[in-house]
């Protein structure tokens, strides 16, 4: 698998992440154990995860579970000089410290904390997972009220955490740093303060991002270019949507929406199984079988031709999906299927 550098840092991965969210949940031990090795085989060394996971749902008696089998998997294989780790710090959540916002000194704790349950000496790269003045992520756009910033307040925040960062690389802990569900602005700043301080510059911005969810094509993808920031797209697939599982109705067995239904949550797949939705993930399948691809496929090789830098993040319940979704990764996605997706993309902008 081909391998690229995570914005201006030195920090190589393969060119395709393993998202790790459902380890220790939907996925048990033995099956995410299962994934690591499968990925590997293919080269595919890049593995996020976060202090929170797993999810679907957060369960306070869960945080920090999918780190440690990740941990015991490095402890047990020794494979650490191997892979890239990636991981992150919560934003304010009430599953998490009390919803209480990270500072400087809470990042610093974080990360020591991670170490231990990665059973690891370094993380490859330490990601923020939302910022704690708010933001738009998670379909929050549709009522974003940003008025009540406070702009020294988040510069000054921006300076206490970067100084922890850098203090945290100097110790050998973390080699990069990125971000996570930002926005322009805060990405521009994150880098003017690191600039100004001499502390590490964000090398990556992880938001979500596919056929069916494009805000980052704008102002961040101009911002991300200019800045030399790599995008770590998540639900490339609109956590399952895009499949057409969810077409007519239907909830299938195991499935992220039943999974949350079943635990209580509303079954919509965090806002994204919305009418129009389900009707734009119809069209894109059919667009991919009139072309004989699969839309998982095709999802995954159009991210790659987007006219920035971009490491799309896979994540799968079982080993069997996983290896299907790496059955396509070779595969090149020609002009007329990606202009087929830009005209479906002007047909059914922001479905959800």
């Amino acid at each position: 698998m081909e391998r690229v550098k995570l914005g201006g840092s030195e920090v190589e991965v393969s060119r395709i992440c393993l998202g790790t969210m459902t380890f220790g949940n939907q996925t048990d031990e033995a099956g995410a154990h299962a994934q690591m090795d499968a990925a590997l085989e293919v080269g595919m060394t890049f593995m996020d995860c976060a202090e929170m996971y797993p999810v679907n749902p957060v369960r306070r008696e869960t945080i920090g579970r999918s780190e440690e089998i990740i941990g015991r998997w490095l402890a047990r294989t020794g494979h650490r000089d191997r892979v890239e780790i990636a991981t992150k710090i919560t934003g304010p959540s009430q599953m998490v410290r009390d919803g209480a916002p990270f500072d400087g000194a809470t990042v610093t704790a974080c990360i020591d904390a991670s170490l231990q349950r990665l059973q690891t000496d370094r993380i490859d790269l330490y990601q923020l997972h939302w910022p704690v003045r708010g933001s738009y992520a998670f379909r929050q756009n549709w009522a974003f009220d940003p008025s009540g910033q406070d702009k020294a307040a988040t510069l000054a925040h921006m300076q206490d955490v970067l100084e922890a960062l850098s203090a945290a690389r100097r110790a050998g802990k973390i080699r990069a740093v990125g971000l996570s569900n930002e926005s322009a602005w805060g990405l521009t700043r994150w880098c003017d303060v690191a600039d100004r301080i001499g502390a590490p510059r964000m090398a990556s911005i992880q938001n979500e991002y596919s056929p069916l969810y494009r805000p980052y094509d704008t102002d961040l993808a101009e911002t991300a270019v200019n800045e030399d920031v790599t995008l770590l797209s998540y639900s490339p697939l609109a956590a399952g949507l895009l499949t057409g599982k969810y077409a007519d109705d239907a909830m299938p067995e195991g499935s992220r929406a039943a999974v949350d239904k079943a635990t209580g949550g509303p079954g919509n797949l965090g806002g994204r199984k919305t009418p129009r939705g389900v009707e734009a993930a119809s069209a894109y399948g059919r667009l991919a079988a009139e072309h004989g691809w699969d839309v998982i496929h095709m999802a995954i090789a159009w991210q790659l031709t987007r006219p920035f830098k971009v490491v799309p993040i896979i994540g799968a319940t079982t080993t069997n999906q996983l290896r299907h979704l790496i059955a396509g990764l070779d595969r090149d996605l020609p002009d007329d299927l990606r202009r087929g997706i830009e005209r479906l993309h002007k047909a059914f902008p922001l479905p959800y």
